[in-house]
């Protein structure tokens, strides 16, 4: 959500605070470091304990081509389940999560090192922005003036450009609190990837001992800007690399999507899901009507619309199943909609964690955000963000098992 500020000090004061560390965020910066972790060398690691003897653990995991440090945070509750995410991308890399018998798996995909994340394309658990998912043919207009992208996905432009936020090294911040966080800060600068505005940004990651992976959200901005924030994290909750996703039960609670043109770009409309393949409006696997599509390749893309309301309200969004291990996945979220993706460009070209192939379907994505090429659609909700107002988002990934 949007809510009214007090201008834009605060963003020159975070940057100060920051110092040189605020040029993290350029690909070009050699040299420097997140904030905390200048002792976090090779073969070292950093741990902290809460009060309730959960845990946040800090390691080295690896360096950019700019020799810039990467970092890898650990949560872990008191169950055992655990999330690793790095300050590269605010990228969520691991999620071990218990299956009905209390065996603990990794449920996303990703990697065990860093290197193969410089050349992955597919943004596996990674923040992007600025604008998630597509804006059609990179063009949007503002207050009257013409914006022009980078045309990443053609003839669109996808998840912030070709150096988005996935590709962008974030500052890191340790949060004060009764579960194990992390916060990670950027400082978008105005004209990168062709987006007006400063904007700064954050994101904290928190997890608590009902299983519940909390990711916040808050931007700021000097110039009228726009804005869609997610994660993009593939998951497959009968463990990563074990096979497809299409036995899993998926229900998202949304009586409508936005229909999308050859190219995946909304046509407007916003039409119901009653009598389609894309109706999940009771839990359905995957794979049930995936070959009723026409999309190539075969598989869902697409954005529906949460009945919660616009924007304002917090709620349930979605819910997965995988019989096999009994994990489940409740998503709540205060977006308006949510992208349903169901690996369809997936090649198995990445080999990730013990060699395991990533082929077609082996994870899905719940991306909660809004609807994408809102800024050229009048009647999706709007997703402009002004000076002296502050943005504010939140999503909820809780895992429980069924019996």
């Amino acid at each position: 959500m949007i809510r009214p500020f007090r201008g834009f000090a605060r963003i020159l004061a975070c940057a100060l605070a920051l110092g040189p560390a605020a040029a993290l965020a350029g690909p070009d910066d050699d040299k420097a470091m997140a904030p905390g972790d200048a002792g976090i060398t090779p073969g070292t690691s950093a741990t902290t304990t809460t009060t309730s003897g959960d845990t946040l653990t800090r390691q080295y995991f690896g360096r950019t081509p700019h020799n810039l440090v990467v970092t890898l945070y650990t949560l872990t509750n008191k169950n055992g389940m655990s999330v690793s995410v790095m300050n590269y991308g605010a990228t969520i890399t691991s999620i071990r999560a218990p299956d009905r018998n209390g065996k603990l798996d990794d449920v996303v995909l990703g990697y065990d090192k860093f290197t193969p994340y410089l050349a992955m394309r597919d943004y596996f658990g990674a923040t992007v922005g600025r604008y998630a998912n597509r804006i059609a043919r990179g063009r949007f207009t503002l207050y009257k003036v013409d914006y022009q992208l980078p045309l990443n996905d053609p003839p669109n432009s996808l998840h912030g450009g070709w150096v988005g936020f996935n590709r962008r090294l974030w500052n890191f911040e340790q949060v004060e609190s009764d579960t194990p966080a992390v916060r990670f800060t950027y400082l978008s600068k105005d004209g990168e990837e062709g987006y007006p505005g400063n904007l700064y940004v954050s994101v904290t990651f928190s997890l608590n001992d009902d299983n519940e992976l909390r990711i916040s959200y808050s931007a700021t901005t000097d110039k009228p800007t726009i804005l869609n924030l997610s994660n993009h994290s593939y998951f497959n909750l009968g463990g990563a690399g074990s096979g497809t996703i299409l036995a899993d039960l998926v229900m998202l609670h949304a009586d409508k999507f936005t229909p999308v043109d050859r190219t995946l770009i909304p046509t407007g409309e916003i039409q119901d899901v009653a009598g389609t393949p894309y109706d999940f409006r009771q839990p359905t696997a995957v794979g049930a009507h995936i070959k009723e599509l026409d999309d190539r390749p075969q598989g869902y893309d697409f954005n529906y619309v949460l009945n919660k309301g616009y924007f304002s309200n917090y709620g349930l969004a979605a819910t997965v199943e995988d019989p096999a291990s009994g994990r489940r996945l409740d998503v709540y979220t205060d977006q308006p909609g949510i992208q349903f993706y169901s690996g369809n460009f997936l090649t198995g070209s990445y080999a990730g964690r013990e060699r395991k192939r990533y082929v077609q379907y082996s994870g899905l994505v719940l991306e909660t955000q809004h609807y994408p090429d809102s800024p050229n659609h009048d009647n999706f909700p709007s997703t402009v963000l002004q000076p002296g107002e502050e943005f504010h988002s939140t999503t909820v990934y809780k895992f429980s098992v069924e019996n």
